[in-house]
């Protein structure tokens, strides 16, 4: 059995060392020769951008000897063309006079490479173009740039640089467009998607396949890759297929086709448990620092409708949270409706239950001055007391949570803060939990059911008889009499003086 190539980039290193390769280049066939050769696309971090742009080199280098077996094979002409590769992640943008330098340092690192001397007095753009010029007597060259919006993106909490080093990028990739006669095929690949108008407005011939059907599986794996490529190591293993499908599959860019992360996926596999694999490998602080800021209801990111503008409106000038949302990996496209010829909605959730649990955790965390693991703990103690009809344990430990919280929290959020925390605690339990139910009478605030038990509950700002009066008067309880189950109602009051619970009430049907 082949090993799995968890962290490997390069494609000749995974041929050559007998890792899984997870054959793309039909996918690859078809960017080759379905459209104008000038391409930009963004991924979230970790789903295999720097691979795809490693194959892609090794296809024009020529190297046909390293794809025996695969689709592309016997499907193209194999020729030499001279390849420019240019990795963001080794080039230096701590300031945009560090980007400059780098910049340069760069594309002289590349010309020495093919043997050629450029003019040292040339700034970074003039030298590119002298580069493209000199590589057209090799034959047309192919550029590949990885994570091309890392110098922007590094900075998006500084802004004042972000904006200088999105300048030094616009115009080092204006040469592109003007070395057109030069020039065979251009791949662009990041995590973002930023504007045309910001960043490629000298590029404007660049087609963005970002959301384009064609390419919507062409990074991740389709559950019909994982089975044949994967199926062989869940053999004898006790764990089910809806389980994995569940927790890592799920991203999808068209609405229709889902596909598994790829390194959450291998990791699972490899360690043999679940885990938060892809969440691990980096913290949303400023994601976090966003949504407190401009009090986002936490709820909509279950369900969030929009149309085609929020996947073009990402800029650092104007920082739109859903589209970061998106662009990141933490939510995904779960649906399209063409409501016209020229309209359609787009459905935006978490990907999987590893994103959805982990940053729900981590949004809780936020919201209370708690470390994520501490929230943890809080949460198998809440499910403990729920799962063993402890009522008033389970109120006790949420009790123990709100008095915990530093005093600024309370003043700064007020009286929709209970509702977020309650909200994003209760969604942790993991438990068949559903907050805020329809019913033909309002919203529920908590359903919590149980293998035998379902507790209805309603937690008001004011007094426990207040919120067991609105449960009854609008009989929430009602929908949930032919389950067979104990229906226990919980009314619980909210003192915002006291920042705390107050009291609660409980009556069993």
């Amino acid at each position: 059995m082949k090993r799995f190539p968890i962290g490997i980039q390069t494609f000749r290193k995974i041929v050559a060392g007998e890792f899984i390769y997870v054959d793309k280049t039909q996918d690859i066939y078809r960017l080759m020769t379905e459209g104008g050769g000038y391409y930009l696309m963004s991924r979230p971090r970790r789903f295999g951008k720097s691979l795809l742009i490693s194959t892609l080199a090794e296809i024009f280098k020529g190297r046909k000897e390293l794809f025996e077996g695969l689709w592309i094979h016997d499907k193209i002409e194999w020729r030499e063309h001279p390849v420019i590769t240019i990795d963001f992640m080794s080039i230096s943008s701590e300031t945009p006079e560090a980007l400059r330098t780098s910049l340069k340092q760069c594309v002289l690192d590349i010309a020495g490479e093919f043997d050629l001397s450029l003019d040292e007095e040339r700034d970074y753009k003039q030298a590119f173009l002298e580069l493209l010029k000199k590589l057209s007597s090799h034959g047309k060259t192919v550029i590949l740039i990885d994570e091309y919006d890392k110098p922007i993106i590094d900075h998006i909490q500084r802004p004042d640089i972000a904006a200088e080093n999105r300048e030094i990028l616009r115009t080092f990739y204006e040469v592109i467009k003007s070395s057109d006669n030069f020039l065979e095929f251009v791949f662009i690949t990041g995590v973002s998607k930023f504007s045309k108008v910001s960043i490629f407005s000298g590029l404007n011939n660049l087609d963005d396949i970002t959301l384009d059907e064609r390419f919507s599986t062409m990074m991740g794996y389709t559950p019909a890759e994982m089975t044949r490529y994967f199926g062989t190591y869940l053999e004898g293993w006790d764990v089910s297929l809806e389980d994995v499908r569940k927790w890592y599959n799920g991203y999808s860019w068209d609405g229709r086709r889902f596909v598994y992360n790829p390194l959450s996926l291998m990791l699972f596999l490899s360690k043999k448990k679940f885990g938060n694999y892809w969440f691990s490998t980096g913290t949303p602080s400023f994601l976090l620092k966003l949504i407190r800021e401009n009090k986002v209801d936490v709820q909509r990111f279950e369900n969030y409708e929009t149309n085609i503008l929020l996947f073009d409106s990402f800029d650092v000038d104007r920082i739109n949270l859903f589209s970061l949302l998106f662009q990141t990996g933490y939510l995904t496209i779960k649906e399209i409706r063409q409501v016209s010829p020229t309209r359609a909605v787009y459905r935006l959730s978490y990907p999987n239950a590893e994103v959805k649990e982990s940053f729900l955790e981590y949004i809780a965390a936020d919201y209370t001055g708690m470390f994520p693991n501490e929230m943890g703990s809080l949460v198998y103690a809440l499910m403990e007391k729920i799962e063993r009809d402890d009522i008033e344990g389970f109120i006790e430990v949420f009790k123990s949570l709100f008095a915990s919280v530093p005093y600024d929290i309370f003043i700064r959020e007020r009286e929709a803060y209970y509702h977020t925390v309650i909200y994003l605690v209760l969604k942790l339990l993991g438990i068949n939990i559903s907050v805020e139910v329809e019913t033909n009478q309002g919203r529920i605030d908590a359903v919590l059911e149980t293998g035998h038990h379902i507790y209805v509950i309603e937690f008001k700002i004011g007094s426990a008889s207040e919120a067991m009066a609105q449960i009854e008067a609008r009989q929430y309880h009602q929908r949930f009499k032919t389950s067979g189950k104990a229906i226990t109602l919980v009314g619980i009051g909210i003192d915002s003086e006291l920042r705390n619970l107050a009291d609660f009430e409980t009556k069993s049907l």
